[in-house]
């Protein structure tokens, strides 16, 4: 649980916490192999007509649950972690407290009895099918570090094995696949067509008691600036959202999926009405490209932009308190090449109304890299249009994500699977990394490698490889390339705690 202006409580409603159970194992279990890519399009059905808002409302939401139900899924994932060591747990040489946990020691001697060095943890979610061949929309942090994922249809007790076909912690959605066929699935809405005021129903399993329906309304559209996730456009609905719903649907009156339900801001850890959904034009979108290619490639403009307040509206003679206003333009970016300026306020993006500086990182990134967009600026209390050509969030492959021959050459496979870029003023904002912070940022993470297995995240900052300091994307890739063993000491930083991480690419099958 995060802290949220002082009296508040961001609740992440991850596989976790209140709906997570442990147990503990001696071995371990196959490890679930990540589907990279597919040919295949997931054949989703769209209807993208906004509902209707005028006339009597039904005495009844029965109808549109019959509908939506059959769809909507439990998730459970299970990983092995590793056991605190005895001595960091000194509560329990305390009698008070072993009164409530049994004696620890043995019968040999009094001497305690050694605890497993792994346990298991098991956590529970929801998810919804889009397809009638099995994919399913569902959090990121649902099946996060998973060694295996079962699904269960919510109208039977047989669980299937469930393949990763891809992740987006950018955006915490992730899509599973399962093998069966003629599944019923959820009609997609538009959900850019969504209005405050429209009824919205949650669909989950809270608390693992079972599927349950809230019922509420959407309470705000495009809501943002938590720093919960990287790129955050969220619906706020007051339908009651708990632990365990965490992937299941948000749907309309019509029983269409408008949203994945995702978080909560609580000061007690359960629903108090403020709950929070991934638009599902979003997690189409994402869902779309992970299909297609196993990553998500996001459009790159290359500003640090800010909100504009009333204040510096007044200063630069605004008629509205609107758009994003340029801090910075960095260098040999297509903001540059277009010829962007310090000072300039963007409103326009390509058509569409910039209300601030994260309606435009969001809009960017959503954008084709190589798309030709119109930007409107404000220059000088003047407006003018100016053409954009955008480009690809930048990115670095660490250890062998290079086809050079000095690659393939090295003894280094430690790395693998890890890309890097450069920490821009941009990243910073977006994951709040202190200006202090040098490194190489994880843009991308291949949940089958070795990295990943030592702990290794996207959104990491790493600082140092092997005890030596790396202050950017290239040194980083360089440092990679020196290590000329399967075992590499990498340490971090992640919200604001560094660690290191030990990676052995020899213990990985």
């Amino acid at each position: 649980m995060k802290a949220f202006k002082n009296t508040l409580a961001v609740c992440l409603l991850a596989a976790g916490g209140a709906v997570a159970w442990v147990a503990s194992s001696h071995g371990s279990d196959q490890v679930l192999l990540a589907q990279k890519s597919t040919k295949e399009p997931v054949g989703v059905v769209i209807s993208d007509t906004p509902v209707a808002r005028e006339g009597r409302m039904s005495g009844s939401y029965a109808p549109i649950v019959k509908k939506v139900a059959p769809s909507v899924v439990y998730v459970f994932s299970s990983k092995t972690v590793k056991n605190p060591n005895p001595q960091m747990l000194p509560f329990f040489n305390d009698p008070f407290f072993r009164r409530f946990f049994g004696d620890q020691d043995g019968e040999d001697g009094g001497r305690r009895q050694q605890q497993p060095r792994t346990h298991k943890e098991r956590s529970l979610g929801s998810g919804v099918i889009v397809s009638k061949d099995g994919y399913i929309l569902t959090n990121n942090h649902v099946v996060d570090g998973a060694d295996e994922i079962k699904v269960s249809l919510a109208q039977s007790k047989t669980e299937y094995l469930a393949k990763v076909i891809g992740r987006d912690p950018m955006t915490d959605v992730a899509v599973l696949k399962i093998d069966k066929h003629d599944l019923p699935f959820i009609t997609l809405a538009d959900s850019d067509k969504v209005e405050v005021g429209d009824i919205a129903l949650a669909i989950g399993n809270p608390f693992g008691i079972g599927q349950t329906v809230t019922a509420g309304i959407v309470s705000a559209i495009g809501r943002g600036g938590f720093g919960v996730e990287a790129y955050e456009d969220f619906i706020q609905t007051d339908a009651a959202i708990n632990p365990g719903n965490s992937g299941g649907p948000l749907v309309d009156e019509q029983g269409r999926l408008i949203g994945i339900n995702t978080f909560i801001i609580s000061g007690s850890g359960g629903n108090q009405g403020v709950g929070f959904a991934i638009p599902v034009n979003l997690a189409r979108n994402v869902m779309e490209q992970l299909t297609k290619t196993g990553q998500v490639v996001r459009g790159f403009l290359g500003v640090v932009p800010e909100d504009v307040t009333p204040a510096l509206a007044k200063s630069f003679d605004l008629a509205e308190v609107t758009g994003a206003l340029v801090d910075q333009v960095e260098d040999n970016s297509p903001a540059a090449d277009a010829g962007l300026k310090a000072g300039d306020i963007i409103v326009e993006f390509d058509g569409k109304a910039i209300k601030d500086s994260r309606n435009l990182r969001l809009t960017a990134s959503r954008t084709t890299p190589g798309t030709k967009v119109a930007l409107k600026v404000i220059r000088d209390g003047k407006p003018m249009t100016m053409q954009v050509t955008l480009k690809e969030f930048p990115t670095e492959k660490l250890a062998g994500g290079s086809n050079s021959k000095e690659n393939e050459n090295s003894t280094s496979d430690a790395l693998n699977g890890v890309e890097v870029g450069d920490l821009t003023r941009d990243a910073r904002q977006q994951l709040r990394v202190p200006d202090q912070i040098k490194g190489a940022l994880i843009t991308n993470i291949d949940p089958n490698s070795a990295s990943y297995d030592g702990g290794l995240r996207e959104g990491d900052v790493i600082l140092e490889i092997n005890h030596k300091p790396v202050h950017n994307a290239d040194e980083a890739v360089k440092a990679s390339e020196r290590v000329k063993s399967k075992q590499v000491l990498v340490r971090i930083w992640r919200r604001g705690v560094t660690r290191y991480i030990p990676i052995d690419e020899s213990d990985h099958h």
